[in-house]
């Protein structure tokens, strides 16, 4: 059984971004989104306006949790062979009721790709606006860059 990733969190978190579960190079980097392909960081540069692909993983998550925005994922642990959602067995969702004990200010919930998506319903429900964004994965090609990336802009938006 495989286990994720600790949430990035803290008291003024008002965005959190869930993926589905780390791919085999972040969770032997035990970093999230690690793979050198995967476009999260380029995607969250042009979000911030900051150069977050450029920098240290530690100084990357403490300008997130400067914007306001936390990491996570849906799913806790899994059996899976390689890297694809698709070969996702046995998962176990995590307790988002951390969320709320470590995120009081929490309002907008984001979902990377629709395996994460699949949850927007239950948080929708609860209250918190969603947004489910088009996958950072490399194994997602079928939008560009661009694409993407005008919808992750909305990450930010009032």
């Amino acid at each position: 059984m495989l286990v994720g990733l600790p949430p990035i969190l803290d008291q003024q978190t008002r965005i959190v971004i869930l993926g589905s579960f780390p791919g085999e190079a972040s969770l032997s980097a035990k970093r999230y989104y690690a793979h050198p392909r995967n476009q999260f960081w380029r995607l969250m540069s042009a979000v911030t306006n900051e150069p977050l692909a450029d920098m240290d993983y530690n100084d990357r998550l403490d300008r997130l949790l400067a914007h306001q925005i936390g990491l996570w994922d849906t799913i806790a642990a899994c059996e899976r062979e390689g890297s694809l959602d698709a070969a996702i067995r046995q998962a176990q969702t995590n307790e988002f009721g951390v969320l709320l004990q470590h995120s009081p200010q929490l309002f907008r919930v984001c979902f990377n790709g629709k395996t994460s998506g699949k949850s927007a319903q239950r948080f929708g429900v609860a209250g918190f606006e969603t947004l489910v964004l088009p996958s950072s994965s490399p194994a997602y090609a079928h939008m560009s860059f661009d694409d993407k990336l005008a919808v992750w802009k909305k990450i930010v938006k009032p």
